[in-house]
């Protein structure tokens, strides 16, 4: 399976683990590609369909957050861009054009369950993120209410956690008050808006950067690369957390044991298929159409 690589004739400005950032005019356009990161490396088999499912599923939620925060998305369906098409078989749903920003160096986590990171940190102190919880919670256990963990942004590496007081000291103040505030309102209002739906979701990441007009949304929102979806049904019944996300992924290459260092180990078919199916379908479970409805509609 060949792994899909832009090659636009417009200027590079940034490639991230799973996007390439172009520049064309005054706004940026960005490629979701279906390149797959896990523990901050990324994977040399691509997952069809993943890079659209990730652009429109985007799409989706800046639309339904305009009333929170503001965004950089200007639309996620161009057609074409200065001299550059998009309205081909391999672009087509995968571009944005967008507004530019300073990226604000912090990754805005929010979570709402004790699950991953937040719950080994726990079980040796009691706090994540400095954030002290109450004792005696188990795995899985909604908190009392959602918290701000953020993280550093590495270019390579993985993303360290740190303290609110270590946001304030890189941005500022108010720039740390604004965006763990945000993030919260976002994350709730995400949670709200998707049980009616059966989907729970656990944790989910944001970014945000500066423009003139102020801070807005940048990069991805509330997708299965940047959140834990859950079957709402399963967890509130049984308390199992049965994935919609890349954890699938997760689980997979922790069972065969491998170290999470470069380089990563190859997925087999079955895994790319069924990662591929979970991604299409929890697109289709939020948004009420299924992403090829949602591709052609639009043409």
């Amino acid at each position: 399976m060949a792994l899909f690589r832009t090659n636009l004739s417009l200027p590079q400005v940034g490639r991230g683990k799973v996007r390439d950032i172009y520049e064309c005019d005054d706004m940026l356009v960005l490629v979701a590609t279906d390149r797959l990161s896990a523990f901050d490396v990324v994977f040399d088999d691509p997952i069809p369909w993943k890079g659209q499912v990730l652009n429109q599923l985007s799409a989706y939620w800046f639309e339904q957050t305009t009333h929170i925060v503001s965004n950089h998305l200007i639309t996620a369906l161009p057609r074409s861009c200065g001299e550059v098409c998009f309205d081909q078989q391999d672009l087509w749903g995968r571009v944005s054009l967008c507004k530019k920003a300073q990226p604000i160096p912090v990754e805005c986590v929010v979570r709402g369950y004790l699950e991953g990171s937040a719950w080994q940190d726990y079980q040796k102190s009691q706090t994540v993120c400095g954030i002290r919880l109450p004792g005696g919670l188990k795995r899985r256990e909604k908190l009392p209410t959602p918290i701000f963990t953020p993280t550093t942004k590495a270019a390579t590496g993985h993303d360290q956690p740190i303290t609110f007081e270590e946001v304030v000291e890189t941005v500022g103040v108010e720039t740390a008050e604004f965006i763990r505030m945000k993030s919260i309102e976002l994350y709730s209002f995400a949670h709200d808006h998707l049980l009616p739906k059966g989907i729970l979701i656990s944790d989910t990441k944001f970014e945000f950067g500066y423009t003139d007009d102020g801070i807005i949304l940048i990069d991805e929102a509330l997708t299965p690369d940047s959140s834990r979806f859950w079957e709402a049904e399963s967890y509130l019944n049984k308390g199992e957390a049965v994935s919609l996300d890349k954890q699938y992924v997760r689980d997979y290459v922790e069972s065969i044991g491998w170290n999470k260092q470069p380089p990563a180990p190859r997925l087999p078919e079955e895994v790319i298929r069924e990662t591929s199916r979970r991604y299409l379908e929890i697109f289709h479970r939020i948004t009420g159409q299924s992403l090829q409805e949602k591709l052609e509609r639009k043409r």
